[in-house]
């Protein structure tokens, strides 16, 4: 619990302001409801009473307005909730990126939040999704897309709209709760394994019916921008087109350099753009994006090979490809990750220079030896959320230094505008890691196939990393609480997660500081004021 005075209230009050901009509003109504995307009943969450949900468009100098209704009531499932904008950077407005106990307290059953969000210039493709424990793998996600009218890669394609957004997610017969308690108790030696892998919503499971293929449609001769996204708590994909080639022009939000490929791997939280000329015969092809997860022969719902979608040419038979489903693979030219290079600043941050910060974060599995439950760790800690969230503790307490958070926060603490490098090593426990840093893209100067690169390493905030070292650069120049987590979901609920307490003395004064909302200071005490079954 936490109070602030009438004054410092006022104060912090008098800093929301906006810049004129066109204001964008959407209504995000949140419910429970029975959800079948692989045939299979259960009860899950929906968006505006689809799965996934509502796919939100704006414009990249656009403020959006997004009021979260929570109508959740399944006590199978969380309750409360919150959304992360994935990929937005919330310059000044760290309270809206939305992970809890780092940038705010849950949103209560039967209130509304709305998440103001100035999108400065901003474009490419995001995502939304629950940041509350493990809620967004029962389905609260979906697709954020920011255009740019004066987009440097426009020549390349005639279509880039709702129709050509693709969305891949693992999905799970059972709630999540369960299935994380299962996994911290170690009552399962390994990870919750999915049932099926889905695209743009539909799959299928061993057994199952014959769900239909999801079906993207396109006109010969036209040229399409396809943005896809990994919305997985966990699965990881490799993605093709039989008969067609694709071209990567953004990479996380970041606009890189034509490249082009036959097929790609994507992790969790991942997202690509990519250019598909449909210049083949009119008929149908394979959309094939086979899931991986280590250890899948848990569950024998599970045929990760069997994720598949249709490219359909209008004037095709209404009716799947006769092709082998697999031929995509075939081919050869998949993507490597080096290779990918940024359009604009190309250069890491400092340089081929020394950082100003460089923080070594090793990472493993463990057991708890006074819980039994298990546990990963970032040297040596496993990360617990606290009480009060990180951004409250900055600005109403005044927190500045390392002292001011607890231990298992593991929280750093960096200075404004300092270039920062983060060595990141650790065992990988047979898992490519997804690890993403809110508020920043990146730049990935070590540690993927190839030597070091600081002239023009790719751009992204989602770094895949396996048993090897990767390095990372970025400016501190966002002041705000940061996570930097990976996007297994199952293994963020274990711990494996820092925050970084970027600037915090800018975070409550000068021209960076954060703009607070009346509203956003009354979610704490509506939050606590909740039973604990509502929590």
């Amino acid at each position: 619990m936490f109070s602030l005075g009438i004054s410092s209230i006022l104060l912090l009050l008098s800093r929301v302001s906006w810049v004129a901009a066109d204001d964008v509003n959407f209504i995000l109504d949140i419910a429970n409801d029975v959800v079948a995307p692989d045939g299979f009943d259960r009860a899950g969450v929906i968006v505006n009473g689809i799965f996934p949900g509502t796919i939100i468009q704006a414009n990249k100098d656009d403020v959006l307005h997004i009021t979260a209704n929570n109508l959740l009531t399944d006590p199978t499932m969380r309750r409360s909730l919150t959304i992360h904008w994935h990929g937005l950077f919330q310059m000044r407005t760290a309270t809206e990126d939305g992970p809890a106990f780092v940038n705010q307290c849950p949103v209560a059953p039967d209130h509304s939040y709305t998440y103001d969000i100035p999108l400065n210039g901003q474009a490419g493709t995001y995502w939304y999704h629950s940041h509350l424990a493990s809620q967004y793998v029962d389905g609260l996600r979906g697709a954020l897309i920011v255009y740019d009218p004066v987009d440097p890669h426009l020549g390349l394609y005639d279509i880039d709209d709702a129709s050509t957004v693709i969305t891949l997610a693992d999905w799970y017969h059972l709630p999540s709760i369960g299935l994380t308690e299962q996994f911290l108790e170690v009552k399962s030696f390994h990870e919750p394994i999915a049932d099926s892998g889905l695209i743009n919503g539909k799959g299928r499971f061993v057994g199952g019916p014959q769900v239909d293929w999801s079906r993207i449609n396109v006109v010969a001769g036209k040229r399409y921008r396809f943005r896809i996204i990994n919305m997985s708590g966990y699965g990881e994909f490799d993605f093709a087109i039989d008969g067609h080639d694709m071209t990567i022009i953004e990479v996380d939000g970041v606009s890189h350099a034509p490249l082009r490929v036959d097929s790609f791997k994507i992790y969790a939280a991942q997202r690509y753009s990519f250019v598909v000329h449909a210049n083949q015969p009119v008929d149908n092809y394979w959309i094939s994006a086979p899931m991986e997860m280590h250890h899948s022969g848990d569950n024998d719902n599970l045929d990760g090979d069997n994720v598949f979608a249709v490219l359909h040419y209008e004037g095709a038979p209404d009716a799947d490809p006769t092709e082998d489903p697999l031929v995509a693979f075939k081919k050869g030219d998949e993507l490597e990750e080096h290779l990918l290079v940024p359009l604009f600043n190309p250069e890491a941050p400092g340089g081929a220079g020394p950082a100003d910060h460089v923080i070594d974060l090793e990472f493993k599995e463990e057991v708890n030896r006074t819980t039994g439950h298990r546990i990963w760790t970032i040297n040596g800690l496993g990360y617990i959320p606290p009480d009060l969230p990180t951004l409250l503790n900055v600005i109403a307490n005044n927190a500045t230094g390392m002292g001011s958070f607890g231990p298992n926060e593991n929280t750093h603490v960096l200075n404004f505008n300092e270039t920062v490098e983060l060595v990141i090593h650790g065992s990988a426990g047979g898992h490519t890691h997804p690890f993403h840093l809110h508020g920043h893209a990146f730049s990935i100067v070590e540690g993927m196939t190839g030597p070091p690169n600081f002239v023009n390493p790719p751009q992204r905030d989602v770094v895949g990393i396996g048993g090897s070292t990767v390095r990372i650069r970025f400016r501190a120049d966002n002041p705000g609480p940061w996570f930097l987590h990976c996007h297994i979901d199952w293994h963020l609920e274990a711990g494996l997660a820092v925050v970084f307490a970027e600037a915090p003395r800018e975070q409550r004064e000068g021209p960076q500081s954060l703009i607070i909302k009346p509203e956003y200071l009354e979610l704490c005490p509506i939050y606590n004021a909740l039973a604990p079954e509502l929590q």
